[in-house]
């Protein structure tokens, strides 16, 4: 525990913080230095190597084209070592000349003489040859370590007559690296000595006073106030000091007052903006705060001192006993008739510091929204799955009867290979529809809205219906006569349009008629559809937009309905900024209203055009 402590301490940290900085600090400045160093000296090696080479170059050019057969004139092979043992020197290993055939026609090596003449096998010395190009390679071996290996080819009359090659002892440029390492590594050395000695004095003066601030804190952790933190200076570690004997000070004036009532206001703060209820530890109510008494139609003064099961109408089901022991939610129902209203109840019992209960929090949550939106969720997904298992049951009716040899009735099968295609149809128009609600709902829905002149557009519309004469219906247009222009996706207008005029058409009487209407306002339009059919009831108007909503299920099943039209029609509308609703007359005809957001001034700057 005690190596643990160490290791831990705030000293080592400090010590090991400084340490480490100068060990990095050292470290990249070591490796900087060494590598431009490495590439400075590599530079000037190979810069001394290369006048060198053009020097020797430019004299055996000469050689080669000297008249040898002039009388007295020496051999080439004799010109080309004495020029070799002229420009020798201590960072040249070797050099040798050797002929375009690659025969060694001179070395630098006064003990390798017996090569002159000989063919040299390397691959570097023909591609030189070949492709005239320099090349220059760095050679590891075990004799002289690293060597600057060189080819040069040699041009007379843009003739390649031969190569030098040469091999540089670079590898003493790596030894004085070596011997600069070592000093960096030496210097490192003693740096990172001293600041460790220097960190280990400018810690003692930082980590005394904290120490005896911890051992401070920790006798106020038992409960002694009396003690003070001695103070060293007004720096910033001597005004924490002084900061915590003013702390230590207030605490031992505060706590006596704020024990208990500490852990009641924190409860209760926690859950202000839902309803909270104290009790005491014999379970009547001593606080009720405001959202509390909206929620249970109370007041103040009534409730004080009244028992919590008996305020929450729980006398029949739970004890105070039991609520304590309570560690679930419990679910308030307050709702009535077309009113409903639902709570969800906490319980959090307070303690005090021995462990005895001391009361319990109550915290109401209205739950009613949450409620609502779960039975609509319920009653769509069971709208979806009889929607679905109805024509489902009837295809496999049909399907059984055909397997079981309907299908060799030249008369009964073509019946019911039709109502199999029907129902299939009617599924698919029912998938489709829900596929269309889900993008609705989904949060990167987009209109694909552009300006139209909306009289033009729904005429076109209705021709498309007035053309079949479905049921012998006709048709009314009241618009106004000047221009109307609106900014709309074209394509879910009309999608609603199709929707409200084939609702009104399947409900008309044969020979009706179906009204369209437009009413222009500041700043919107409304556009009504009107039919004489056989209306809807009061109770059920509000509700003919829901999703799967039907009024006759029977006759609209007939009609072959999905019950998702008019629930696409709203959404839709909606998202154009306006809104959709019904007025209906019962056997007398039903209008739908919708209207469109409207622009005068945008309708003006299209009459300027």
């Amino acid at each position: 525990m005690k190596k643990l402590a160490i290791f831990s301490s705030i000293r080592l940290k400090f010590i090991l913080f400084f340490v480490l900085l100068i060990l990095i600090a050292m470290q990249i400045i070591g490796v900087y230095f060494v590598r431009e160093l490495e590439n400075k000296l590599t530079e000037n090696f190979k810069e001394s190597i290369i006048s060198k080479i053009n020097f020797l170059t430019y004299n055996l050019e000469e050689e080669f084209v000297k008249d040898r057969e002039e009388k007295g004139a020496k051999p080439l092979e004799e010109d080309i070592k004495n020029i070799l043992l002229e420009n020798t020197s201590a960072d040249i290993a070797e050099i040798q000349v050797l002929d375009k055939n690659s025969r060694i026609l001179g070395t630098s090596d006064k003990n390798n003489q017996g090569i002159v003449g000989q063919r040299k096998t390397d691959n570097f010395v023909t591609r030189a040859l070949v492709t005239g190009e320099k090349i220059d390679r760095l050679v590891i071996d075990g004799k002289n370590g690293r060597t600057w290996v060189t080819y040069v080819p040699i041009e007379v009359n843009d003739q390649i007559v031969g190569v030098i090659y040469l091999e540089g002892l670079i590898e003493r440029i790596f030894d004085q690296i070596g011997v600069i390492n070592n000093v960096l590594i030496t210097g490192t050395a003693i740096a990172l000595a001293l600041t460790a000695i220097l960190a280990v004095f400018v810690a003692q003066t930082i980590t005394k006073p904290l120490s005896e601030m911890k051992k401070h804190a920790q006798a106020m952790a038992r409960g002694n106030f009396s003690r003070k933190v001695k103070v060293y200076g007004k720096d910033e570690i001597g005004q924490l000091a002084q900061t915590f004997n003013n702390l230590t000070k207030k605490l031992q004036e505060e706590q006596a007052k704020t024990d208990s009532e500490k852990r009641k206001l924190s409860s209760i703060l926690a859950y202000m903006t839902d309803g909270v209820i104290s009790t005491d530890r014999k379970g009547r109510v001593i606080l009720i705060n405001e959202s509390a008494e909206k929620m249970l139609n109370v007041t103040r003064e009534t409730v004080l001192s009244k028992p919590i099961v008996s305020l929450l109408g729980l006398e029949d089901q739970y004890t105070f006993e039991d609520l304590l022991e309570e560690q679930n939610s419990v679910i308030l129902d307050y709702s009535k008739a077309n009113n409903p209203f639902i709570l969800r109840a906490n319980f959090s019992i307070i303690q005090k510091e021995t462990g005895l209960m001391n009361g319990l929090i109550v915290v109401l949550h209205d739950i009613t929204e949450q409620e609502k939106i779960e039975l609509e969720r319920r009653e769509f997904v069971a709208n979806v799955s009889h929607e679905l298992r109805t024509p489902l049951t009837t295809m496999r009716s049909y399907l059984e009867a055909l397997t079981e040899g309907a299908w060799k009735d030249e008369e009964i099968a073509p019946k019911f290979l039709n109502v199999t295609q029907n129902e299939t149809e009617r599924m698919i128009r029912l998938v489709n529809d829900l596929l269309q609600l889900s993008k609705m709902d989904s949060k990167d829905y987009r209109l694909e809205k552009e300006w139209v002149s909306f009289i033009p557009y729904i005429n076109r519309v209705i021709d498309r219906f007035e053309i079949s004469r479905e049921r012998g219906i006709s048709y009314v247009r009241r618009f106004p006569k000047q221009q109307i222009y609106v900014e709309i996706d074209t394509d879910k207008v009309t999608q609603v349009l199709d929707n409200i005029i084939s609702n009104a058409i399947k409900y008309s009487p044969n020979g009706g008629k179906i009204t369209i209407k437009i009413i222009m306002y500041h700043e919107y339009m409304e556009v009504r559809i009107s039919d004489q059919g056989i209306g809807i009831p009061k109770a059920s108007i509000s509700r003919i937009f829901d999703r799967f909503y039907r009024i006759d299920k029977a006759r609209s099943r007939v009609l072959g309905g999905t019950g998702l039209g008019l629930a696409i029609a709203k959404e839709m509308i909606q998202a154009h900024g306006g809104r959709i609703w019904a007025s209906s007359i019962e056997d007398k005809g039903t209008t739908i209203h919708f209207t469109l957001p409207y622009d005068r001034n945008q309708e003006d700057d299209f009459d300027e055009i």
